[in-house]
């Protein structure tokens, strides 16, 4: 054969080879979503009650507005709360019988996303985003959608943290009969304090509760520069219980627990708030909602309930750190063209005016800095909900001031966090009895009885180190 008829040859070969590759680009190009290809996706979601409604209202003008331009709709197929979404989810990836398919997005926590990883099952988001579009999020809302890697699985939808609601109509009598000031409710150390005082004032009541006693431990260590949990995430993590910062977490509650000024109590605050019972707790911003206006005493009688709204209380001398909580939207893996539409989504839900709705009127954070910036203090004035606008207020302040952290995922982390919680109330609630107990009862002669300094050693004694054998 001569060269010529070769060349002419290959040049025919690379010519076909050029206008298939064409083609098929013309065939992704035809395959992307638009109004004549239109891409229907499903969600799963754990918001119940107002945010139930805002994500409805939300979607819905993303699929009359954006999504119909784009071609792009989403289906909410499931809204549950977090537990039920995650045995749903492990139920399809074990391939149980009667199992629901995977949903296209769904909003999960690290502790479920890990494990959804791990088995290849989540689309890497910097496939979706880039660089310049990750970085209008704040940064520690996004990286813990890494869950301690590199790759980003999840994306920040809302955030929540904990901050300290204060009964400001009984505070203020309080205060102004012994002339104390709200800047001690700033520490730890002046909660203590607060405490003490108020159960004098009170004739015996508790002040202060706090509803997580584990993230109160996690958050403090982190204040104070070390780390509650110890251990690689994969092998688990065990609680560092050494000499020394343990003692400042433990005498942060557990004496007021036992000598009365702090609730020994596994619920939320808005009850005992409700009923009278407490002055202060340490709770989710996100509870905001349901904090009441008025109090209703044990006698049936009831007053108007002033509630004030103050940043995380932090240990002297420690930095202003502060939980972030909440789940975010990850994005199933399935096809380009189902990846992709997804991703558009999340563009349109999170960015700044879509987001700023979502949570302004929840008690969430917003996950972008443009939302927690001037978008944010342009669009206070408008929230009708007056607690709201006070949470969203200190939240702002916080952002400015505090370092969020988000817990590191561990192996049976959920397990350390229950038996840790039990653990302190148990122990707490055993010496109050003990305490109080002692206190009531005559001794045989008033002038060697025990002071209360002895009952509470005797009440306390081998308490701390019972706990830190049961929790190692």
């Amino acid at each position: 054969m001569k060269p010529a008829s070769i060349t002419a040859k290959i040049l025919c070969v690379l010519l076909l080879t050029a206008l298939a590759a064409g083609l098929c680009a013309g065939c992704g190009k035809s395959a992307a979503p638009g109004p004549q290809n239109h891409v229907a996706l499903t969600l799963w979601h754990p918001y119940g009650q107002l945010m139930k409604t805002l994500m409805e209202e939300l979607i819905e003008e993303f699929n009359e507005t954006a999504g119909a331009d784009k071609g792009i709709s989403i289906n909410i197929t499931l809204v549950a709360n977090a537990t039920e979404i995650n045995e749903k989810l492990m139920a399809a990836v074990h391939g149980d019988p009667g199992a629901s398919a995977f949903p296209d997005l769904a909003v999960i926590y690290p502790d479920i996303g890990i494990i959804l990883a791990k088995q290849g099952l989540l689309t890497d988001l910097s496939g979706l985003f880039s660089e310049a579009e990750f970085s209008r999020y704040v940064r520690a809302f996004l990286e813990e959608g890494k869950m301690g890697g590199d790759i980003p699985y999840i994306l920040p939808v809302a955030k929540s943290t904990e901050v300290l609601y204060l009964n400001g109509t009984i505070f203020d009598r309080f205060a102004e009969d012994t002339g104390m000031d709200r800047s001690r409710l700033a520490t730890f150390e002046g909660i203590q304090a607060v405490c003490e005082q108020y159960r004098e004032w009170s004739g015996g009541k508790d002040f202060f509760h706090c509803r997580d006693l584990f993230n109160l431990a996690m958050t403090g260590f982190h204040q104070l520069g070390e780390d509650l949990i110890i251990g690689d995430g994969a092998g688990g993590g065990k609680l560092n219980l050494a000499p020394g910062a343990y003692e400042r977490i433990w005498d942060a509650y557990y004496p007021a627990a036992v000598k009365g000024g702090a609730a020994v109590f596994d619920g939320f605050g808005n009850y005992l708030m409700a009923a009278g019972e407490i002055v202060c707790t340490l709770e989710s911003s996100a509870s905001v909602t349901f904090y009441p206006d008025t109090v209703t005493y044990a006698d049936n009688t009831k007053e108007e309930c002033e509630l004030v709204i103050l940043p995380q209380p932090v240990f002297e001398n420690g930095e202003k750190v502060a939980l972030q909580r909440g789940g975010g939207m990850c994005v199933f893996s399935s096809d380009e063209q189902r990846e992709y539409a997804a991703g558009v989504f999340l563009k349109w839900f999170t960015a700044p005016e879509q987001n700023q709705r979502f949570t302004a009127q929840t008690g969430y954070m917003p996950v972008t800095e443009a939302a927690f910036g001037d978008l944010m203090a342009a669009n206070l004035e408008g929230v009708a909900d007056a607690n709201v606008k006070k949470l969203l207020e200190t939240v702002v302040q916080m952002q400015k001031e505090y370092r969020f952290y988000f817990p590191s995922v561990y192996d049976g982390i959920e397990e350390i966090q229950r038996r840790y919680n039990q653990s302190m109330l148990r122990e707490m609630g055993n010496a109050r009895q003990v305490y109080l107990g002692a206190l009531a009862a005559p001794g045989p002669d008033a002038r060697t009885a025990p002071g209360p300094g002895a009952t509470y050693e005797a009440a306390s004694k081998g308490a701390l180190e019972r706990f830190k054998a049961e929790n190692q």
